[in-house]
């Protein structure tokens, strides 16, 4: 069965950096209708930990959930932009991984860059997201934690523009690495957006 993308793209004014993940978990392991939706994903912990070297300041523990409203603003206040590399797939099997996502249909990074004109970085948190990434802007796959220019020439209105892919460990639990090294990794591109 062809799932399609749940969520519209996060796509905040002025965004200097593009965080790609590769699609949502089933719905049943989501605690909140917006990215990383699934608890036990890190994403946002390692947000804590890189802006406030606080795991839980994004966290509700209480309602076992995220504190969406406080993450959309962060979002925003630092040019961050939200989405996935693809917008159609098939599960192969009844799991959130991305070993078993089939993509039906990519996501069109040209389209989000012709909206997006501050952009200086795309982000991909995993090796599919990178994967999809780097064949639409045809360049090779960066390694875990460094990224490789590229350019990008935008067929409406001719201008060219360079920029970095960053590759970032996945914030899934399943990618053995602590929490506190994957944040180190992160620090850096966040870093970009604040630039």
């Amino acid at each position: 069965m062809i799932e399609h993308h749940p969520l519209k793209p996060f796509l905040p004014d002025g965004a200097r950096l593009l965080m790609l993940g590769s699609f949502p978990p089933a719905r049943h392991r989501w605690c909140m209708d917006f990215f990383y939706p699934n608890f036990t994903n890190d994403m946002w912990r390692i947000f804590g930990l890189c802006l406030h070297d606080d795991k839980m300041y994004f966290v509700d523990e209480k309602k076992h959930t995220f504190r969406r409203e406080a993450i959309e603003q962060m979002l925003r206040e630092q040019g961050i932009a939200l989405y996935d590399t693809a917008e159609e797939v098939i599960r192969t099997k009844n799991t959130a991984s991305d070993k078993y996502l089939e993509v039906v249909r990519a996501t069109d990074l040209h389209a989000f860059l012709h909206r997006l004109p501050s952009l200086q970085a795309i982000v991909t948190t995993g090796e599919k997201a990178t994967a999809l990434a780097a064949a639409q802007l045809g360049v090779s796959m960066p390694k875990v934690g460094s990224f490789v220019e590229c350019t990008w020439q935008d067929h409406h209105s001719d201008v060219v523009r360079s920029l970095r892919l960053y590759r970032m460990p996945s914030s899934s639990r399943a990618y053995p690495m602590k929490l506190e090294s994957k944040a180190e990794y992160y620090k850096e591109v966040i870093g970009v957006s604040a630039e």
